[in-house]
């Protein structure tokens, strides 16, 4: 397999054309309650289990069957070894065994685990993943110093390190006398100024760092209470993109701790969206400015009206897809004037690559609150 990984490096996925070989597309999620008792395994193998059943009604001949079996033989192998996963919160394979290819991509986040079969590789999340994560500042403090990282959807590097020396003349010991209590207020009101100094100096640095490339998210990070002390002293451009405050000092902060725990918390603050996203769609069914049900959703993703997709985590739907427009639809009938339709295991995936494709924004609810309000899809609209 190493030989046949090393020979697809070679080769740019986001630039190969449709060609005569059918190529697997995997996308697998990888947080940290997908990785629990391996449960991201059980969902690659009943949805390996089911592109096999349907292979045969997806247009491949034999040789074609044959081969997509044995590279999802490849996947499942890989897959089976926890060791070879990426330290990421999702991951993308591409395998074709005719081109030589099995190529695995580390992702900082996956939409929703799915797994198809074309003749070329299915790029579109993978383009778009290091566009939507973006860049983000993490900021690691203490009360003497810290460290500013800039992390983005593949690389975290410490840009740089801000340290304020606290000079406190030692400790304040109390003697007896009238002045004691004056010495203690200007003994800890002196450890109060430096820390406030501190932060200013942090938060000066940020905004510097910001302004000479701006656009970053923000999350702070401290073992104690010093993250949260930092927020009142962001700029107020800055605090406005603030996602985050977690648990982490710059002691223990190495690139691929900093890398994972911004992860984590990129991914918390997507959630958190979810439930605005669910007030706007029920207040938009009322205005007829969005459309709820798998049928009415991918009709008017087809017309392009379709802003912001929202996915039932859970959902799976076969259907149909025209080979002539690529619309896709619950029913055949209702492509029947674009010519040729074929079946498609789940349409729920190809609406995902098809908002992908549009470049409209993409909500996959997993909370099951959130989730039972989404009829399979739902769409807010840009125009009615």
């Amino acid at each position: 397999m190493a030989s046949n990984r090393q020979a697809a490096d070679a080769q740019d996925v986001l630039r190969m054309k449709p060609g005569p070989h059918p190529v697997v597309s995997c996308y697998l999620k990888l947080e940290p309650r997908d990785r629990t008792r391996k449960k991201y395994l059980v969902k690659a193998r009943n949805r390996i289990k089911a592109l096999e059943y349907a292979l045969p009604s997806l247009g491949w001949d034999k040789r074609g069957q044959d081969a997509v079996r044995a590279d999802l033989a490849r996947i499942l192998d890989f897959l089976s070894d926890e060791a070879m996963l990426p330290d990421a919160q999702g991951l993308a394979i591409f395998a074709c065994q005719a081109m030589k290819m099995f190529q695995v991509r580390p992702l900082p986040r996956v939409h929703r685990s799915r797994l198809a079969v074309d003749r070329t590789p299915l790029v579109r999340e993978l383009a778009a993943s290091e566009a939507e994560f973006g860049r983000l500042f993490t900021v690691t403090l203490d009360r003497t110093f810290a460290l500013i990282w800039e992390v983005t959807a593949t690389e975290t590097k410490m840009v740089q390190k801000v340290t304020w020396k606290i000079t406190r003349g030692g400790r304040y010991h109390a003697a007896g006398g009238r002045g004691d209590a004056t010495g203690e207020y200007s003994f800890h009101n002196r450890i109060r100024d430096a820390r406030r100094r501190h932060l200013e100096g942090v938060a000066h640095a940020l905004f510097e760092l910001d302004r000479k490339s701006p656009g970053h998210q923000i999350v702070l990070a401290a073992s104690g209470s010093d993250a949260a002390a930092l927020e009142p002293f962001l700029h107020n451009y800055l605090a406005d993109r603030l996602i985050g405050i977690a648990k982490l000092g710059p002691k223990d902060a190495t690139p691929a701790v900093v890398q994972r725990l911004t992860m984590e918390v990129h991914v918390r603050h997507a959630q958190l969206s979810e439930e605005r996203h669910i007030e706007e769609l029920a207040e938009g069914l009322g205005t007829s400015w969005a459309v709820n049900g798998v049928r009415e959703t991918l009709k008017a993703l087809s017309h392009g009206q379709v802003r912001l997709l929202l996915v039932r985590g859970d959902a799976v739907m076969p259907g149909f897809r025209s080979t002539k427009t690529g619309r896709l639809s619950t029913l055949a009938r209702d492509l029947r004037a674009d010519g040729e339709v074929i079946p498609t295991l789940d349409v729920i995936d190809d609406a995902i690559e098809e908002a992908l494709r549009q470049r409209v924004a993409l909500d996959v609810m997993y909370d099951v609150e959130h989730a039972d309000a989404v009829d399979g899809l739902a769409g807010l609209l840009r125009f009615k």
